[in-house]
């Protein structure tokens, strides 16, 4: 796994063998900063990375310049890859919750800037993501919530949703805190 862009561009970080993790492309992560960097100023950022796995987007956040990165995932090797390689390559500014993301969601009081979720592509409930985010405040104003999902899922296209994007299998479905 390769950091694209920032103050860690191009640090390759090793990933274990054995995660159970399907890490979005480096084309697809590409593509969706592209779109962020059009959108927001990417630095000082509070970011959520729900279904952390890998952390391919986490030290992303981070290396462009996030002031806080909170990654959550339930899987104990993920988050144990997580922290070792956080202290590994001093993230500071990213923390790691080992938490069932559903549960997390409702009860965390903070507000983000971003919330990346990438669930496993067969989560039944997808759409509750969604319903959470937004009925327990967990945006800031103008903040941006992006799902990675199958790209033959179909979520909402609610009055928050803003873009959808589809890089072969994979889609990204974009929301977003409007100032009212």
């Amino acid at each position: 796994m390769r950091i694209i862009s920032g103050v860690r561009k191009g640090l390759n970080i090793h990933v274990p063998a054995g995660l159970p993790v399907r890490p979005t492309t480096e084309r697809a992560k590409e593509s969706i900063f592209n779109i962020l960097e059009t959108r927001c100023e990417l630095t000082n950022l509070q970011v959520l990375d729900l279904f952390s796995g890998t952390g391919s987007m986490a030290f992303e956040f981070a290396s462009r310049g996030a002031s806080k990165v909170c990654c959550v995932d339930m899987d104990s090797k993920c988050v144990k890859h997580l922290n070792e390689t956080r202290l590994k390559f001093n993230f500071d500014n990213i923390m790691v919750i080992k938490h069932d993301v559903f549960k997390y969601l409702k009860h965390v009081k903070a507000g983000y800037d971003i919330i990346f979720a990438d669930p496993p592509y067969s989560l039944a409930n997808m759409e509750t993501i969604v319903t959470l985010v937004f009925e327990n405040n967990l945006l800031n104003i103008n903040g941006i919530l992006i799902i990675e999902h199958h790209s033959k899922t179909i979520l909402p296209k609610n009055e928050k949703f803003i873009d959808e994007r589809v890089y072969g299998q994979s889609a990204f479905t974009f929301y977003k805190n409007e100032q009212q």
